[in-house]
């Protein structure tokens, strides 16, 4: 599906060349498992959620309050994911490149339907990833029309409401049932007078109470549709914080390994 040669978007278009490849390799892991291609699959039988790119908050059909996330990480995240064997459950908001092939893909716009997505992706689901950038507000009201400019300076006022905690609601909904599920956190952080962005990223760690935290620091020119990132990986269970920089292929790959570890200590593969 997409848009073809004319104006018309339909079955028919020509996947991009990276989902060809992927899909490609895919196959040649199912088949050949023991072939140096295949490489070893750490999870393998495992169900893993990820969420990734920018929830949109509907102002009036024409304007949204949403942010810079590309969605670049959350495709790296799964890319390793399914490189590693698992299968993905991939909730994509709005993102400035495709999902990878292979996943088993959700569309979502706002912060409430990745809400619902996400809670009915982790069920049965051994890792949730919440990578995604989810709006902490959302306009109270949406218009059915443009809001036009009104007469003289005065601009139009707009109230927000606060979003659901969808990470801390999955940790409470997993700690309910008794589960050993893994629940990773993301945040883009930026310092100010309260504190630095790893006194942010730590008290955050300890309110969300999910089993970790990729933290990255963000601003202008960092991160945010980036190819390069550096992450520090904090443990909610006392283990020493992690480094892992390059390309956000990179990060990907120590975050999905970290998990592995993390996932054969307290779900051991059956």
């Amino acid at each position: 599906m997409g848009r073809l040669t004319g104006a018309d978007s339909g079955p028919g278009r020509l996947p991009e060349p990276e989902a060809i490849f992927a899909a490609a390799m895919a196959l040649v892991d199912a088949s050949s498992p023991s072939t140096p291609l295949a490489g070893p699959k750490p999870l393998a039988g495992r169900t893993i959620t990820i969420s990734a790119g920018g929830t949109r908050e509907a102002l009036d059909p024409v304007r949204f309050l949403g942010n810079r996330s590309s969605g670049k990480q959350g495709v790296a995240l799964a890319a390793a994911a399914l490189d590693a064997g698992a299968h993905v459950r991939f909730l994509a908001a709005h993102m400035d490149v495709q999902a990878p092939a292979g996943v088993e893909l959700v569309q979502v716009e706002s912060a409430l339907e990745l809400r619902d997505a996400a809670l009915e992706a982790a069920v049965g689901s051994d890792v949730v990833i919440m990578a995604a950038a989810v709006a902490d507000f959302r306009p109270a009201e949406v218009s059915d029309t443009k809001i036009k400019k009104v007469n003289g300076n005065d601009a139009p006022v707009v109230r927000l409401v606060q979003n659901p905690d969808i990470l801390h609601e999955l940790v409470v909904r997993r700690d309910a049932a008794a589960s050993t599920q893994l629940i990773i956190g993301f945040a883009a952080e930026t310092g100010d007078e309260d504190g630095d962005v790893l006194e942010h990223a730590t008290a955050k760690l300890k309110r969300k109470g999910c089993d970790l935290l990729v933290v990255n620091q963000v601003g202008v020119g960092r991160v945010f549709g980036q190819d390069q990132n550096s992450v520090i990986i904090l443990s909610g269970h006392g283990a020493a914080p992690q480094s892992a920089a390059g390309s956000k292929s990179d990060v990907a790959a120590a975050v999905i390994d970290r998990i592995s570890t993390e996932l054969s200590r307290v779900r051991p593969a059956t």
